[in-house]
């Protein structure tokens, strides 16, 4: 199967001559946004602008100084309102949030960012409270795919009831942090019991992440696994996309019961049985999709896409590839990190309309024809 490379084109169409869109990607510093920041600025019609809670972010410098700005971080009070507040101030049509804890604060003001025409690429409320609960994600998606045993750590839990080793977790929380391996009921009866964890069954087998795709209305247009190939830290800095049509489908029927939108990522495991079990999933773009884009699906600009009301394909194929990972570097004026935040003045360019998802003449471009799955 040929997948064309849907990289180095003008995802917005030729019907929109001289015109750009403004899209603000936050979390600056993580390789979230890196990689949909790598993956947006191919198209000559995305004027990139970044943001960070810290000047030292590295995506900041990624983007001219008019473009980098400070917010708050996503649980502080007034997140939305302060990005609000950004985003008219810098003509920003599109936000791009890549920070699981700015996820529920921009979707519970959604309304108002569409009122001043900014749309939001970003899941809806209601799916993200089911996915950023992970034992509310684990009672949802029973039944529909196999989900490893899972309860919360209250008074409830019977310690010699459980199959040992088994995962204590918290509820809410991305990466392995607060994860602790128990090794007995003695050392399970040992904790601390709290509504804010959950007991879940150890699973022993292989580890996918399943970036999914779908566009405005939850329909999943593709799935495509990664394995983790090699692992520093904590951090991937070796992996591959594989074919796997059981884990593919796996990702998508995660994707279509939870109601996502545009990118997300599904991380499953097999169990005692080989059978694909759910762990968790990240209602974002993931740190590592830029292997994902490698492999011929370009998940920032087909959902940008989405989002413009343009319509895509019905489901799009992807090739096996395999990256390596290494640090790289900036060197910049010191000058450049602290005028952070100074708001520096913006340059005049024509500006997109500003209802992004009902653009005017929307025709699918020649770059979105894929092959099937």
């Amino acid at each position: 199967m040929t997948v064309p490379d849907q990289r180095g084109t003008d995802l917005l169409g030729s019907d929109r001559p001289g015109r750009v869109l403004r899209v603000l990607v936050t979390g600056a510093g993580g390789p979230a946004a890196i990689a949909a920041m790598k993956s947006l600025r191919a198209d000559e019609s995305v004027h990139l602008l970044a943001a960070d809670m810290d000047p030292w972010a590295a995506g900041l410098y990624l983007v001219p100084p008019w473009a980098r700005t400070l917010i708050p971080a996503g649980a502080a009070p007034g997140f939305a309102d302060a990005v609000l507040t950004r985003c008219l101030a810098l003509g920003v049509d599109v936000v791009l949030p890549t920070v699981d804890a700015e996820l529920r604060p921009l979707a519970g003001a959604r309304e108002a960012f569409t009122a001043a025409g900014i749309g939001l690429l970003l899941a809806p409320a209601a799916a993200l409270d089911v996915i950023l609960d992970k034992l509310a994600l684990a009672e949802h998606c029973a039944g529909v795919v196999q989900v490893p045993r899972t309860e919360l750590f209250g008074p409830s839990v019977d310690p010699a009831s459980w199959t040992y080793p088994l995962i204590v977790k918290p509820r809410e929380g991305s990466g392995s942090r607060g994860i602790i391996t128990v090794a007995s009921a003695v050392e399970l009866a040992a904790l601390d019991r709290s509504p804010s964890l959950i007991v879940q069954e150890f699973l022993p087998g292989e580890e996918y992440s399943v970036d999914v795709l779908a566009d405005a209305a939850g329909r999943v247009i593709a799935s495509v696994p990664r394995l983790r190939a090699r692992v520093d830290s904590g951090v991937s800095v070796g992996g591959l996309t594989v074919h796997d049509p059981e884990v593919e489908r796996f990702g998508r029927a995660v994707a279509q019961a939870t109601g996502i939108t545009f990118v997300a990522n599904v991380q499953c495991k097999r169990d005692h049985h080989g059978s694909p079990a759910l762990l968790e999933v990240n209602p974002r773009m993931p740190g590592t999709l830029g292997l994902t884009i490698a492999s011929g699906v370009d998940m920032p600009r087909l959902a940008l896409a989405a989002l413009l009301g343009r319509p895509l394909p019905a489901t799009i194929g992807f090739r096996e590839r395999a990256v390596v990972r290494f640090l790289d570097e900036l060197f910049l004026d010191p000058a450049d990190i602290s005028s952070v935040g100074l708001t520096p003045k913006t340059p005049k360019t024509p500006k997109t309309p500003k209802n992004p998802k009902t653009p005017k003449n929307p025709k699918s471009p020649e770059n979105l024809e894929t092959s099937p799955a």
